[in-house]
């Protein structure tokens, strides 16, 4: 299960976020160019530059969530005992589960709202609905994966306890 569900997120918001990167890439080398050569740069280019960040940000955090990759405060782990280490770590998943379909249905609330008002960019009026319900969506898979890591044990991660970090050197 596990290696179907990395797999299924590797293959969609992990090469979403890394397509929305490389064409950040391409966006601020063409901007460059244009403004280096012919004094004029990419039109609305901040405003594009803006949204696909958005995509690579919340893109990334059902994997990296699922892959738990993210940034892990471990300086108290040394005190607690090995029992307690697996009902800490799917309190925590479910705490976080909550949180991110919480912030998902906020999220929701918001785009419907830019989607009654018309909400649009400045410079290149574009509507920004869609990027509202892109993130709400992507924010509610990222609750998902932290649900199911409650219930299944979570895969093995990169992270190493301080206390063997000290013993391998």
């Amino acid at each position: 299960m596990h290696k179907t569900l990395d797999r299924l997120l590797y293959w969609s918001t992990g090469v979403m976020a890394a397509m929305a990167l490389f064409s950040i890439m391409w966006l601020t080398v063409i901007d460059v160019i244009g403004r280096k050569f012919f004094d004029h740069s990419v039109p609305g280019g901040l405003e594009l530059t803006e949204m696909l960040m958005v995509v690579v940000i919340f893109a990334a955090m059902p994997l990296v969530s699922w892959r738990g990759e993210h940034v892990v405060f471990d300086t108290l782990d040394a005190l607690i005992p090995d029992w307690l280490r697996s009902i800490q770590a799917r309190v925590i998943h479910l705490i976080c589960a909550g949180t991110f379909a919480f912030l998902g249905r906020l999220m929701v609330m918001r785009a419907e709202r830019f989607a009654e008002y018309g909400d649009t960019t400045v410079h290149l009026a574009m509507s920004i609905a869609p990027v509202a319900g892109l993130m709400a969506g992507l924010l509610m898979l990222t609750g998902l994966a932290h649900l199911l890591l409650v219930f299944v044990r979570a895969p093995t991660s990169g992270h190493v306890p301080v206390e063997a970090q000290g013993a391998s050197t």
